[in-house]
C-alpha cells in the first residue's frame, strides 16, 4: 500500500506543471478581452457622437455652379476649362471632401456637387481663388505708393509691379523668378520651439530649387534692414509673406536645400488652406462663383429602403449559413462579425468618409467577406481536432488560431497595399475606395484575431462545452472535407487542360469587349444636364419613374434649389430631349427649362490615369511581396489569376451591355482583392506543405493543399454569394448591376484560383525544374502523396492533451 502513494503523488505535480501554462493562457484571454473590450468602447463611442457622412445618392449636398473667364493670356475654351476641373478635384480632395461630382458644363462652367460641407460659402471661396503664387525681387520701396493703393500693379518697364506688403508699405517688384509651376509641395506646420505659430513650408522642384538659391542669393548682397533683402511671395495679386534673407546667408551662395517657410498671422484653417492652394496648384483660368444651391438626393427613398433591407436579408442569411456549418463557434463569429461591422461604422466616421448606396453595398459584403478570417480559423481547428488522439477543444482553437495566421496576415497585407497606393496614389472615388477598403481589412483582422478568439476560447473553457464537444462545431471535419477524403481526387495530374478551359473562358468573355464594346457610363463619357422649373413641384421619385418608362432607365434626378427639378443623361439628340422634356411636363404641368448644356465626365482623363498607374504599381507591390513571402513563381500565378478574373469580368459586362460607370469601378477594385485573397491561402497552405514534405512532387502537393483549403472557399463563397443574391434580386436597379458584378467576380475568382492559379503554378515550377510536371497515378490510394488528408502539425504537450476546464 506503500509504494502504491510515489505514483499518486506524481500525479499533482503534472498537475502543478500544467498551471503555469494554465495561468499564461488566463493571462493572454484576459489581455486579448480589455483589447477587445477598449475597441468596442471607442467605436461606440465614436458612432454615437460622430454619424458618417451620407453622399450625394443618399442625401444630396450644395452645388456650386463656376463660370471661367478669359484673361489676355489665356482663352477660358473647352480645354482650358477641362484644366480647371482637375486643380480644382485636387482642391476638394485637400479639403476633405470624399466623392464629390465635378463635371464641365457647356465650354466654360464647372459643376461642382459637396456632400455634406459644414461651410459652403468657405468651400465656394477656396475653390473660387486662382492661386497664382509667383516668387519676385524686392527693388525697394515704390516711388508713388497711391499706385499700389489704387490697384496699379502692372509697372510700365521691365514687367515690374507695385504691391502692398503685410504692414501696408508699397514695394516695387521685379519680375517674378519662380512661379507655382516650380513647387513640389506644401505643408501647414506649428513652430512649438521657436514660437513662430503657424506657417506653411514650401518645397520646390529642382528647377525651382536652382532658381530660389539664386534670388535669395541677389537679395542677400544688399546690407541688414535694406528693402532689397526681401524676398516677396504674392498669392493672386497680394503679398503674403516678405522676409528678410538672414544675415548668415552669403552674398551669391542664397539658400539651398529647395525649400522655403511662408510665415504670417496665420491661424490652423488659414495656414491648412494656403498650404492646399499652393500645393494643388494655380488654375489655368480665373472663375468665378454665379450659383450655389442645395440639391437633393439622385437616389429616392425606395431605392434606399429597398437596398437596406436586401443588406439585412443578406447578413441574416450568410449569420445563419455560418451557424448551420460552425454551431456554437459560428454563432460566436456572428457576434464577432456585428462588433466588425460597428468598428468599421466608427472608422469611417472618425476619418470623415462619405458612405454613398455602392459604398453601403460593399460595406456589408465587407462583412460577408470578413468571414473568411473566421473560417480560416475553424477549419484549421477541425484539422487539428481530427489529427490529435486526445483531442480538446480549446487546444485545437488554440492551434487552429496559430496555423491560420500566416494565410490570414498575408491575404490581408496584400490587400492593405493595394489600398495604400491607391489612397496615396489615385484621386477622387478610387482614392475613397482605398480609404473603406483599408478600413475594412484592418477591422477584419481585430474581429477574428481579438473578438473571436476570446468568445472562442472562453465558450471552449466552460464545462458544459468541455462535456459535449459536438456543439462547437469543430469535433467533426465537415460533409465538404468528409466527401473529398472518400473520394480523394488527382485534379492537378493535367494542369494544361483546366489553363485550356480557363483560356477559352477568358477568349470567349475577353471577345466581347473587342465585338460589343464596352458601354461607358456618363461617369466617363460625360452627357446632358437639363433643368426645368415646372408650375406643380415634381417629386423625384416619380420623375425617375417616369423617365424610367420613357427610355431613359439611368437618368440621374434631383430636386435643385427652390422646387426645380434637374435631369443629367447620356448625350441626347433632339428628339430624345423632347421625350424627357414631356415626361416631366406630365407631372408638374407647364414646364419651363432652366438650363440645358451640355456636361463633361466626372471621372476626367487625369483621374482615370492615376487610377490606373495606381492600381498597375498595387499590381507590381503585390506581386513582389508574394514573391517574397512565397517565391516568384506563385506571385506570378496569383496575379495572373487576378488579370483573368477582371478580362471575364469586363467582357460579360460588355456581352450584356451593361454600363462602365463608377459603380462597376468599385465592384472591379473589390473583385481585385477577393481575387488575391483566395491566392494566397491557397499558396499559404502549399508553402506550408513543401516544408513537410519535401519528396513529395509538387503538383502533388499543390492538389492536396486544393482538397484542403476547398472546404473554406466553399464556405467563404457561400457567405459572399448569399448577399449578393439578396442585393441582386431585392435592391433597386442601382444596385443591380453592382451586386452582379460582384457575383461574378466572387464565383470567377474562387474558380481561378483553384483551376487557374494552382495549374499555372504546377506549370511554371515544372519549367524551373527543367522537365514537365510529374504525373504519377490518381485516384485512390495511388502515388506517395495523402491527397486530401489534414496537415499534421507537431503533436500537443500530454499536459495540452489532459487539459481539463
Amino acid at each position: 500500500m506503500k509504494r502504491s502513494r510515489p505514483p499518486s503523488r506524481t500525479r499533482p505535480s503534472a498537475r502543478t506543471g500544467s498551471r503555469p501554462r494554465s495561468r499564461s493562457r488566463s493571462r493572454s484571454l484576459n489581455v486579448r478581452a480589455l483589447v477587445a473590450l477598449a475597441v468596442m468602447a471607442a467605436s461606440v463611442a465614436i458612432a454615437l457622437t460622430m454619424p458618417v457622412r451620407l453622399g450625394l445618392d443618399l442625401r444630396g449636398g450644395t452645388q456650386i455652379v463656376l463660370e471661367t473667364k478669359s484673361t489676355d493670356t489665356t482663352k477660358a475654351d473647352r480645354e482650358a476649362t477641362d484644366r480647371t476641373v482637375e486643380v480644382l478635384r485636387g482642391r476638394i480632395d485637400a479639403l476633405g471632401v470624399a466623392e464629390p461630382t465635378i463635371v464641365r458644363s457647356g465650354e466654360n462652367r464647372v459643376v461642382v456637387e459637396l456632400p455634406g460641407v459644414q461651410d459652403p460659402k468657405q468651400a465656394a471661396d477656396v475653390l473660387g481663388r486662382t492661386a497664382q503664387l509667383t516668387v519676385h525681387s524686392v527693388l525697394g520701396p515704390a516711388e508713388n505708393p497711391a499706385d499700389a493703393a489704387e490697384g496699379k500693379t502692372e509697372a510700365a518697364k521691365d514687367g515690374e509691379r507695385v504691391l502692398p506688403d503685410e504692414s501696408g508699405q508699397s514695394l516695387r517688384l521685379k519680375d517674378a523668378t519662380l512661379t507655382g509651376q516650380d513647387v513640389k509641395g506644401a505643408d501647414a506646420r506649428f513652430d512649438q520651439q521657436g514660437g513662430a505659430g503657424w506657417h506653411v513650408t514650401v518645397d520646390f522642384k529642382d528647377s525651382g530649387s536652382d532658381r530660389w538659391a539664386q534670388v535669395t542669393g541677389e537679395a542677400a548682397c544688399h546690407p541688414a534692414g535694406d528693402p532689397q533683402r526681401r524676398v516677396a511671395i504674392v498669392l493672386d495679386n497680394k503679398i503674403i509673406s516678405s522676409p528678410q534673407v538672414d544675415p548668415s546667408v552669403a552674398c551669391g551662395a542664397g539658400i539651398t536645400g529647395g525649400s522655403t517657410q511662408i510665415t504670417g498671422s496665420f491661424d490652423d484653417a488659414e495656414a491648412r488652406e494656403l498650404a492646399l492652394l499652393v500645393k494643388g496648384g494655380a488654375l489655368p483660368v480665373p472663375v468665378e462663383t454665379i450659383e450655389q444651391r442645395t440639391i437633393g438626393a439622385t437616389l429616392g427613398d425606395e431605392a434606399i429602403n429597398a437596398g437596406a433591407w436586401a443588406a439585412v436579408i443578406g447578413t441574416a442569411l450568410t449569420a445563419l449559413f455560418i451557424i448551420v456549418v460552425y454551431r456554437l463557434m459560428g454563432a460566436l463569429a456572428t457576434v464577432a462579425l456585428l462588433c466588425y461591422g460597428l468598428i468599421s461604422y466608427a472608422a469611417l466616421a472618425a476619418v470623415g468618409a462619405t458612405l454613398t448606396l455602392p459604398g453601403l453595398a460593399g460595406f456589408v459584403l465587407a462583412i460577408g467577406m470578413a468571414v473568411d478570417a473566421n473560417v480560416l480559423v475553424f477549419e484549421r481547428a477541425r484539422e487539428e481536432q481530427a489529427a490529435r488522439t486526445r483531442p480538446s477543444t480549446r487546444s485545437a482553437l488554440t492551434a487552429g488560431f496559430r496555423s491560420a495566421f500566416s494565410a490570414i496576415a498575408d491575404s490581408n497585407i496584400t490587400t492593405l497595399i493595394a489600398a495604400a497606393l491607391l489612397f496615396f496614389l489615385a484621386s477622387g472615388p478610387v482614392k475613397g475606395f482605398g480609404v473603406t477598403l483599408g478600413i475594412g481589412v484592418l477591422a477584419s483582422m481585430v474581429s477574428a484575431l481579438v473578438i473571436t478568439r476570446v468568445l472562442a476560447e472562453f465558450a471552449a473553457s466552460r464545462p458544459a462545452v468541455f462535456r459535449r464537444p459536438r456543439i462547437t462545431g469543430i469535433s467533426s471535419t465537415g460533409p465538404v472535407r468528409d466527401a473529398l477524403l472518400r473520394r480523394n481526387p488527382f485534379l492537378m495530374r493535367r494542369p494544361r487542360r483546366w489553363l485550356a478551359a480557363s483560356l477559352v473562358v477568358l477568349v470567349v468573355a475577353g471577345s466581347g469587349i473587342l465585338v460589343r464594346g464596352l458601354n461607358f457610363g456618363i461617369e466617363f463619357t460625360g452627357g446632358r444636364l437639363i433643368e426645368y422649373s415646372t408650375a406643380t413641384q415634381v417629386d423625384p421619385e416619380r420623375a425617375r419613374d417616369a423617365l424610367a418608362d420613357a427610355g431613359f432607365p439611368r437618368a440621374v434626378v434631383q430636386s435643385s434649389g427652390d422646387g426645380d427639378l434637374t435631369v443629367r443623361t447620356e448625350e441626347l439628340t433632339d428628339a430624345e430631349a423632347a421625350t424627357v422634356t414631356k415626361a416631366v411636363a406630365e407631372l408638374g404641368g407647364e414646364t419651363e427649362k432652366v438650363r440645358d448644356e451640355l456636361i463633361g465626365p466626372s471621372l476626367g482623363e487625369e483621374l482615370r490615369r492615376d487610377a490606373l498607374i495606381a492600381l498597375g504599381l498595387a499590381l507590381a507591390a503585390q506581386l513582389a511581396y508574394l514573391a517574397a513571402r512565397f517565391r516568384l513563381l506563385f506571385g506570378t500565378a496569383a496575379v495572373g489569376a487576378l488579370a483573368h478574373d477582371v478580362v471575364i469580368l469586363v467582357g460579360v459586362f460588355a456581352w450584356l451591355g451593361k454600363p462602365i460607370d463608377g459603380v462597376f469601378l468599385a465592384a472591379l477594385l473589390t473583385v481585385i482583392g477577393y481575387s488575391v485573397n483566395d491566392s494566397v491561402v491557397l499558396f499559404d497552405r502549399v508553402r506550408e506543405l513543401l516544408g513537410k514534405e519535401r519528396k513529395t512532387p509538387f503538383d502533388r502537393l499543390t492538389n492536396d493543399a486544393i482538397l484542403q483549403t476547398l472546404p473554406r472557399t466553399v464556405n467563404t463563397g457561400m457567405g459572399a454569394v448569399l448577399i449578393l443574391a439578396s442585393l441582386a434580386v431585392l435592391a433597386d436597379d442601382s444596385l443591380t448591376d453592382f451586386a452582379l458584378a460582384l457575383l461574378i467576380g466572387v464565383v470567377v475568382g474562387t474558380y481561378s484560383s483553384v483551376f487557374t492559379a494552382s495549374p499555372l503554378a504546377v506549370e511554371l515550377h515544372g519549367r524551373d525544374a527543367g522537365t514537365r510536371p510529374a504525373r504519377r497515378g490518381g485516384g485512390k490510394g495511388r502515388g506517395t502523396a495523402r491527397p486530401g488528408k489534414p496537415d499534421r502539425p507537431t503533436p500537443a504537450s500530454r499536459t495540452e492533451r489532459q487539459e481539463v476546464p
